[in-house]
């Protein structure tokens, strides 16, 4: 092998080669202490001269020998880091659980160059959590609120996922989980679970209720979230409101549960129909049937077609109208307008779907409209609304627009911050006499 010449500057002097840098050792921790630790990172931390942590993790090394650095501020922390590194310490950093599962990790690799970086992961809290619970996770949304507002987690939660793992913290706490459970009418969907001090000692695991999660819990928990398909949301129909009916009253698309008329949605809509309680009311598109059934609940006397072209809508219908108690509902398979014409004539149309064919339906809806009849579209883009609103021009009906901006209020921490819905526009139309 030919030797390599010794490199030189201009001058003729030899460079001088920039020390070779030791990796910092990131290393997890369970609550188990060292007892739980691989050989490997047992002899790791045994040879570190610097140990950087938290308060609880540098405790359980309280007869090491090493100069210790604790992550109190991580801004001053980072830069004693960096020092000792750059002195050819050998530099060891607890962290909980993995590192890089919302860990100090992210926030190491944010400061550091990564190869300056050797990661050396435990099991994670959401991992045991799951392994208590024998639960299979590989398909569970794992969500962090530690420090963080709860949008991600009210997000998740309106999609209906069946597993959500959450982190907390002091603020975020399993009480404010089972808050926002509430707030989304969603806590008699879901199994809540607290999954105390995992790993440790005085470990707990319980099965909680919004009712019954009062007291309060150890620093490190995790809670976890199940899906409930058996879960019963309506309650006595004798109970439920006139009109304005929750969003979990009625069975979903379990893919797909978002794809609802809202509730506030729904109440600006009965009011634009201008309903009376002997109506004939047609629910173009009619999805789940919520529009239909609070129709139908309103018009006693009346009659309501919820056309709907999927069989899976078409069995929804049905299964809510069962859960509700409604009777004057019917369900008609097929596509608008094809379907309306053995229809009887309607004094209400509602439009919330209408599969690209809404210029035919407006002009089935203005030849069989009984006198003083009004057709009530739905639009959530903008694409659709303007192609309607030329329609509607053209053909001399009479419109007015509103638009349904709505938020909900949702707990984050110990305040409360808002939660757009989508805007909606509708569209109350009447043909021209």
């Amino acid at each position: 092998m030919t030797e390599q010449p010794e490199q030189q500057t201009s001058e003729g002097r030899p460079v001088e080669s920039s020390p070779v840098l030791p990796p910092i050792q990131v290393i997890g921790v369970d609550l188990d202490g060292p007892a739980g630790l691989s050989e490997r990172a047992r002899d790791l931390i045994a040879a570190a001269t610097v140990l950087v942590g938290s308060d609880r993790l540098l405790g359980y090394f309280w007869s090491h020998s090493a100069r210790r650095i604790a992550f109190g501020n991580f801004a001053e922390g980072l830069a004693e880091v960096r020092a000792a590194r750059a002195a050819g310490e050998s530099v060891v950093v607890l962290a909980s659980g993995d590192p890089l599962f919302f860990g100090i990790g992210r926030l190491l690799l944010a400061e550091l160059p990564a190869d300056a970086l050797r990661f050396h992961p435990h099991v994670s809290a959401v991992q045991l959590a799951f392994s208590r619970l024998r639960v299979p996770w590989h398909d569970a949304c794992c969500i962090s609120v530690h420090g963080r507002n709860t949008e991600e987690l009210t997000r998740v939660l309106l999609s209906r996922a069946d597993k959500i793992a959450v982190l907390t913290d002091t603020d975020n706490t399993p009480r404010t989980i089972a808050r926002v459970l509430s707030a989304l009418d969603l806590s008699e969907c879901y199994e809540l679970w607290v999954c105390e001090n995992l790993g440790g000692s005085w470990e707990r695991i319980e099965r909680l209720t919004p009712a019954t999660i009062q007291r309060e819990f150890a620093a490190l928990n995790v809670v976890v979230l199940l899906r409930r398909d058996d879960a019963i949301a309506v309650p006595d129909p004798s109970e439920l409101p006139l009109f304005g009916l929750p969003d979990v009253a009625f069975a979903s698309f379990r893919d797909r549960p978002g794809l609802m008329t809202k509730r506030e949605v729904r109440i600006a809509a009965l009011g634009e129909l201008a309903l009376r309680e002997d109506h004939t009311v047609w629910d173009v598109g009619a999805g789940t049937g919520s529009v239909a059934i609070e129709v139908a609940r309103l018009c006693a006397r009346g009659r309501v077609f919820a056309i709907e072209q999927t069989a899976a809508g078409r069995g929804l219908i049905a299964e809510n109208c069962r859960r509700l108690q409604v009777g004057n509902v019917t369900v008609v398979s097929g596509t608008a307008p094809e379907a309306l014409t053995k229809l009887p004539a309607p004094d209400r149309v509602f439009v919330g779907g209408s599969s690209g064919k809404l210029g035919d339906i407006l002009s089935t809806c203005g030849d069989r409209l009984l006198p003083s009849g009004l057709v009530v579209l739905a639009f959530a883009t903008l694409e659709r609304q303007l192609a309607a609103l030329n329609w509607l021009r053209e053909h001399n009906w009479q419109v007015r627009l509103l638009q349904v901006q709505v938020a909900r209020s949702v707990p984050t921490g110990k305040l409360t911050r808002w939660s757009p819905l989508n805007p909606v526009v509708l569209a109350r139309a009447a043909p021209p006499e």
